[in-house]
């Protein structure tokens, strides 16, 4: 009888406040049945896959216990984005040439306000780029004139700040790419240094647009023809090139969300849906190398990392350059805003699954847990 007391004195505390807190901010997560039960036990108040009684309000868990992941599948129709496409969804641009014969790429970027499925049953409101998070992954080479025409369709002031270089005008702050809903901005610069970048909204409280999934991959493609030293490592890496196409290339973006809005992420993920590849595991050919384009966008927490079980990887941070800065190691930590590129192969391995998550067990439990299906096929 005690036990039933304080479970029902502690549901009643984090009902309140979760309620408290989405009055608050109009319109904070839509919570489905079964995520209040969720709350329960000393993981950050969610257990992604718990389920409760309409009646009683009495926790009835259910787990996978093979894998303790979220029961269930995410309605990528309703999300308008699948998890498994984000992972070599690149958006070139439209591609035109001006008359010095310089490359120009434009692309059309919006901002819109859009409830998004994170995990089965589990809504959140998110200020969104092109209707998803993470947004459309932009892919240019270096040099290219990049024209970005962005539309704030939103119910906030929102920007584009990309993690590059350009001029001052073209930062995303007030004055410089900060528009009001319904306004309109066109940034332009020149794609530079190659690498692996983001982007995201600049308005305050930065914390806020961040969380809500304002974010998105920016990948320059090194030219070839301005790095003669490593030409062949430039040529691997450029996108159509007859050496690159031998590579698997991904984009992942780790990220978190606070359903409850406490300032503590009750989920975590790569590119958004929490436990999406461990029920939907990425396949790989054995034979053929791997490219893993890795950026944290995760907010509230300080760092986030990558473990690669039974293999090791090399690691270029920010992928600025055509050297490993770190080789074989399987863990990398990086800080939010922090990206670089991975590069592995399973080439002799058996065929099987072959898992990867964040290295800390909370994330990892809450939904930032995903497997590679090494298969046979490649060169």
């Amino acid at each position: 009888m005690l036990l039933k007391i304080n479970i029902n004195q502690t549901m009643k505390k984090y009902i309140q406040k979760a309620v408290a807190r989405r009055d608050l901010l109009k319109g904070g997560a839509t919570l489905a049945t079964g995520t209040i039960a969720g709350w329960l036990g000393g993981t950050r108040k969610a257990w992604a896959a718990s389920h409760s009684d309409e009646q009683s309000m009495q926790p009835k868990m259910q787990h996978d216990h093979s894998g303790m992941i979220t029961v269930g599948d995410v309605d990528s129709s309703f999300n308008g984005f699948d998890p498994s496409e984000l992972l070599t969804d690149w958006d070139s641009g439209v591609v035109t040439t001006n008359a010095q014969g310089e490359t120009i790429r434009t692309f059309k970027i919006t901002a819109e306000d859009r409830e998004i499925e994170i995990a089965p049953g589990v809504t959140f409101p998110a200020w969104t780029y092109n209707g998803r998070v993470p947004g459309p992954t932009l892919r240019a080479t270096e040099g290219d004139i990049l024209r970005i025409v962005f539309n704030n369709h939103g119910s906030h002031p929102h920007s584009l700040h990309f993690h590059g270089i350009h001029g001052a005008s073209m930062d995303g702050m007030a004055g410089s790419g900060l528009i009001d809903p319904g306004d309109e901005f066109t940034y332009e610069f020149k794609a530079r240094p190659f690498g692996c970048h983001l982007y995201h909204c600049h308005a305050f409280p930065l914390r806020a647009h961040m969380h809500k999934g304002m974010y998105g991959a920016f990948i320059i493609d090194p030219d070839p023809s301005k790095h003669p030293e490593h030409e062949d490592v430039a040529k691997s890496r450029l996108r159509g090139s007859p050496e690159n196409t031998n590579w698997q290339e991904l984009v992942m973006v780790m990220n978190g969300f606070d359903t409850n809005f406490d300032g503590e992420n009750e989920f975590y993920a790569v590119n958004t849906v929490a436990h999406h590849y461990m029920k939907h595991p990425i396949r790989i050919e054995r034979d053929r190398p791997v490219r893993i384009y890795l950026i944290n966008a995760t907010e509230f927490d300080p760092i986030n990392s990558f473990h690669l079980h039974a293999n090791f990887f090399d690691y270029y941070d920010h992928g600025t350059t055509l050297t490993p800065t770190l080789k074989t190691v399987d863990t990398i930590m990086q800080c939010q805003a922090q990206r670089g590129i991975l590069e592995f192969s399973f080439k002799d391995f058996e065929t099987g699954k072959y898992m990867f998550h964040a290295h800390q067990s909370e994330f990892t439990e809450l939904g930032w847990i995903a497997n590679f299906d090494v298969v046979e096929g490649g060169i």
